[in-house]
């Protein structure tokens, strides 16, 4: 019997982002919608969060999962969580959107599998 995976996720980490572009919610907000337009999942739901120091949480939920960013404006890195299952959605598409709107100098990603199971 072989094996399948659930899931993929992509866990991100984005370095020398301009701390102007951390700090906008506006951004977040539209990076998030166009990266699952760009991994064709469905749109669920969405929650952002501003806090005192300017960082940013922002998470949307989809069918397939969820992709969320937490920004730290002040260290200009942000952390990028790109969840998704079934195999319709690809979640390296949606990485290159933030990627594309983030622009950071050095970028680390792991992708781990998940829900490893018999097929």
């Amino acid at each position: 019997m072989g094996m399948k995976t659930l899931g993929r996720h992509l866990v991100v980490e984005m370095y020398g982002v301009q701390s102007a572009l951390l700090h906008d919610l506006s951004l977040a907000k539209r990076v998030l919608r166009e990266s699952i337009e760009a991994c064709k999942a469905t749109f669920m739901g969405e929650h952002y969060t501003v806090f005192a120091g300017g960082g940013i949480s922002g998470i949307v939920v989809i069918a397939e999962s969820h992709i969320s960013i937490h920004t730290w404006p002040e260290h200009g890195y942000a952390a990028v969580d790109i969840f998704t299952c079934g195999d319709q959605v690809d979640p390296w598409s949606a990485y290159e959107v933030f990627i594309k709107h983030y622009s950071p100098s050095r970028v680390n990603v792991t992708e781990i599998k998940r829900g490893i199971v018999e097929a």
